[in-house]
Formats: C-alpha cells, sequence, structure tokens
C-alpha cells in the first residue's frame, strides 16, 4: 500500500511538472506573440502633420502636434517596413509640396492659406531619406529635412542639409530642426549703418535708341538679394536685378533680336527668374530663366512690339519675389525712335509688406500674411521711402521738356499717376507708342504689371510732387521730387514763394 503511495506521488509530481512547463511554454508563446504584435504595430502607420511657414525671408517646414510639435524641419522617425502619411498643410499661401528624395515619392503640390494635401507611403531600409519642397528656389530657402528609418537614427545627428542637388538618401548623421521662434530669431540683427542703397537713380537710362535698323543686342543681368535701407533706421531684405529697385532700364529697338543672360549669385537663398511683357514666348522668358544659386541661363528673343513693357521675376511665390523689389522696365522703341525731349527720367512704384508698422525702425522681413491679405505697410518709388525726395530727386530747368517713364511693379494696387502743379502735355495711355497720345491729362490711372509714358515741358520753378493720387499712400512713403530752377514767370503763376508744394 505505501509502495503505490509512492508511486501515485511519484506520478503527480510528473505531472505537475509537466502542467508547469506547459504553462510556461504558453506564456513565452504570448510573449513572443506580444512582441510580434508590438513589431508590427511599431511597422504601422506613423502620421506626421507638417505646416508650411515663410519666417524672416526664409521657408520651412514646421511640425504640428506630438513629438515634432513646433519643430522646424523635424526628424520624421520610422522603422524598416513601416508606412507613412504626412499630411501637409499651406500655412503661408505659397504653392508647395512634400517630395522624398530617394524614395521616389511626391506629394501633390498646393496653394492658398489652408490648403492641404496627404502622401502615404512604405519605407523599407534603414537610412535618411531628404524631404523637401520641389518648387524652384524652396529648398534653397530652408524647406529641408529628413526622414530617419531604423532605430540607429534616434541618437545620431546628420548636418543640415545644404546641396538642393542631393537626391540620394543621406548616409552622415543628422539632427532635428530647431524651434520656429529659434529660427526666426535668426539673422535679425542687421545693422542699418551698414545697410546698401538699392536706389535706382530716376536718371541713369541708356542713350536713345534713335533711327538705326534692327540688331543684335546682348543684355546680362544678375539677380542679388541684398538688405537694404527701406526707410530712415529701417533695413529690409531685397532682392533686386543688379541691386537695385527697380532693375535697369533696357532699351532696344523693335525688330531687335535680344540675347538676354541671367545669373544668380552664389550666395542667393531663392532661385530667380525673369518674365519680360515684351516677349513673345512661353512665360516671357520666365520658363526659361529658372535660375539657381550660382547658376547662369540665358534665352533669345525677338522684339515684335514697340512699346513700354513691365519685367519682374516669375518664381513662385511670384508675388513674394515682387514685392521685395524685383521689377523694372523695358522700352522697345519704335522706327525712327522717339521725340526728343530734354529729360528722360525711370520712375516705378510698389508696394512693401513686412512684419513691422510703417516707421518701425530695425530689420524687417516681408509679411507674407499681409502680402496675401494685400494689407502693405509701404508704398514706395524707386524701392524705399525717400528715394526720390531726400536721395535722388529729378531735376529739370524752366522751358524744358521732361518725359517720365511710369510702371508699377506692385504686385497688388493701381497708381492713378499725378505730378502736383503740373499737366501732362502728352500721355501715351497703357504705354501704346503706336497710339496717338492723350493731351492735357491731370492723372492717368496705371495697373500692377503696367506702365505708361508721360511727357510735359515746364513753365514755372519750383518743387513739384511726383504722387499717387489715393493720396493716403503719400502717407506710406509714396511721394518724390520734381526740383525746377529757372527764372520766374509770373504770367504763367504769381504768388509768394513758398517752401512747400502741393493742393
Amino acid at each position: 500500500m505505501v509502495k503505490n503511495c509512492k508511486q501515485y506521488t511519484f506520478i503527480g509530481l510528473i505531472l505537475l511538472l509537466g502542467l508547469l512547463l506547459a504553462s510556461c511554454q504558453a506564456q513565452m508563446g504570448a510573449t513572443s506573440a506580444g512582441q510580434a504584435q508590438a513589431a508590427e504595430v511599431d511597422r504601422a502607420a506613423r502620421t506626421y502633420t507638417l505646416v508650411t511657414a515663410s519666417m524672416d525671408g526664409k521657408m520651412a517646414f514646421v511640425g504640428k502636434g506630438g513629438e515634432i510639435d513646433g519643430q522646424t524641419n523635424p526628424v520624421l522617425r520610422a522603422m524598416p517596413g513601416s508606412t507613412l502619411q504626412v499630411t501637409l498643410i499651406n500655412g503661408d499661401g505659397a504653392e508647395h509640396d512634400f517630395t522624398v528624395s530617394g524614395l521616389d515619392e511626391a506629394s501633390e503640390r498646393i496653394s492658398g492659406v489652408g490648403s492641404q494635401t496627404k502622401l502615404t507611403f512604405k519605407v523599407h531600409q534603414d537610412g535618411a531619406f531628404r524631404y523637401h519642397s520641389s518648387v524652384p528656389g524652396q529648398s534653397e530657402a530652408g524647406m529641408v529635412g529628413y526622414v530617419g528609418v531604423g532605430t540607429g537614427y534616434d541618437e545620431v545627428s546628420l548636418p543640415e542639409p545644404s546641396d538642393s542637388s542631393d537626391t540620394t538618401a543621406a548616409n552622415s548623421e543628422y539632427t532635428s530642426g530647431a524651434s520656429a521662434s529659434e529660427s526666426a530669431a535668426s539673422g535679425s540683427d542687421q545693422n542699418a549703418e551698414s545697410a546698401a542703397d538699392i536706389v535706382f537713380d530716376p536718371a541713369d537710362l541708356p542713350k536713345p535708341v534713335g533711327n538705326r535698323g534692327p540688331e543684335k543686342v546682348h543684355i546680362k543681368l544678375e539677380t542679388v538679394e541684398l538688405t537694404g535701407q527701406l526707410a530712415d533706421g529701417t533695413t529690409f531684405k531685397y532682392w533686386t536685378f543688379n541691386g537695385k529697385v527697380p532693375g535697369p532700364f533696357l532699351r532696344v529697338r523693335v525688330g531687335d533680336t535680344v540675347e538676354l543672360s541671367l545669373t544668380n549669385k552664389t550666395n542667393s537663398l531663392m532661385t530667380h527668374s525673369i518674365d519680360l511683357h515684351a516677349v513673345n514666348g512661353p512665360g516671357g522668358g520666365a520658363v526659361a530663366t529658372q535660375v539657381m544659386p550660382g547658376e547662369e541661363k540665358a534665352f533669345t528673343f525677338k522684339a515684335l512690339n514697340p512699346g513700354l513693357y513691365v519685367y519682374h521675376c516669375a518664381t513662385p511665390m511670384v508675388a513674394h519675389h515682387m514685392t521685395n523689389g524685383m521689377y523694372g522696365l523695358i522700352l522697345v522703341e519704335p522706327e525712327g525712335g522717339l521725340p526728343e525731349v530734354d529729360h528722360e527720367f525711370y520712375v516705378m512704384q510698389g508696394e512693401i509688406y513686412t512684419t513691422a508698422s510703417f516707421g518701425e525702425k530695425g530689420h524687417v522681413e516681408t509679411d507674407i500674411n499681409k502680402l496675401l491679405a494685400e494689407t502693405p505697410d509701404y508704398f514706395v518709388l524707386n524701392g524705399a521711402v525717400g528715394a526720390l525726395t531726400d536721395q535722388k530727386p529729378l531735376h529739370a530747368n524752366v522751358g524744358e521738356t521732361v518725359r517720365i517713364f511710369f510702371g508699377v511693379g506692385g504686385p497688388n494696387f493701381t497708381s492713378s499717376f499725378h505730378v502736383i502743379g503740373e499737366i501732362f502735355d502728352r500721355v501715351y495711355d497703357q504705354a501704346s507708342l503706336t497710339s496717338a497720345p492723350l493731351t492735357d491729362v491731370q492723372t492717368t490711372l496705371v495697373p500692377p504689371g503696367g506702365a505708361t509714358m508721360v511727357e510735359f515741358k515746364i513753365d514755372v520753378p519750383g518743387r513739384y510732387l511726383l504722387v499717387d493720387h489715393a493720396l493716403s499712400r503719400l502717407e506710406h512713403g509714396l511721394v518724390g521730387f520734381l526740383v525746377v530752377e529757372g527764372p520766374e514767370n509770373r504770367e504763367v503763376f504769381d504768388a509768394p514763394e513758398m517752401d512747400e508744394s502741393g493742393h
């Protein structure tokens, strides 16, 4: 009996050990299953939201929500085999997309504040893959980050990307983006005393073409980004043709063949281009001249139509490039040239939208939201407050005939061009040089992207004001002086001598 009990006890122990072993195996199986499930979850979709932004003249992707909230160009982390879903929200109104180099993935392009798109794609191998906006100039302006795939990319750091031609996966280390506030703070300590003079001298025009036959003309332009003086004590980051606002006055003859080359300075942040309204061809030349920093491009066109035409940069966002100063005039003289006058002047009107109020001292940048809302802080002639008053006023003498080539770079507001105290003897409406001019005109309308040519003889000495007769704009900086010297003409005008001229 005792022997049987011992046998049963031994059998029971064996059964108990079996049960314990089975339980452990079940637990281990459950753990493995849980680990597999966790790994599968880790390879599931990772979702990120990026908002486009413009800060201090630079562009960026800013993270929204989660671990990347507030980061500029954040690292988007994933594991091999996982799916990424990136929502791109337009926060600045410019045209953008989200492109991942090395993975051949790209979203659709979006424009307008609040518009959005989603890009969903899988990543299969470890690495750091560059993402950027493929819109010309935007990666150079700062819209670059990385997708970091694999656990090995969590703690190491990659250098900030700078070469826009790099379309392969990066193998070096990376860092997550700085905060938006840190990015906005950089480069804002410009010294007003060292700011460049960006004002184009209104009397600095090429000589008239005159009565010659068609020729081949070579024009070289350079796009220059620089900090210039906007107002007394206020500086602004201008984008220019040849370092001035407006760009050079270009002068050719109808029938001329024009070879135009455009160079973008190496230290530029943006891609630039040129669209000449005098050109018959795609984009007015802009399609052929999307020039990245350090590059040069050229094209040839035939000047088929006489007239006075605006030219401007046409790289998206076009209005941004124009408000920063990238506009000018090209004159296509008719056969036989223009009638001779005593003085020719070159004047253009523009608006500037800034991160501060009118007259606030310090360094200011373009405010994209104000630009899209069309609420400028400044209205200017030849690029800056005081450009044609304190700095480079127009000069003439009594009895002389003056011709003003006037254009609106805009990008948004029509000008009611008027010279206080004068009447235009001739107005070539809409800059049509082959139509009979209007005569005896007080004020003429010039739309953004449009021009006119006015002529008048000066009878009385004094200081004449060039204005937009939407006169509130005078309080935002828009006024120029025409200073006329010579003998009094009391038969025409007889009044006590005054220091000021105006209505």
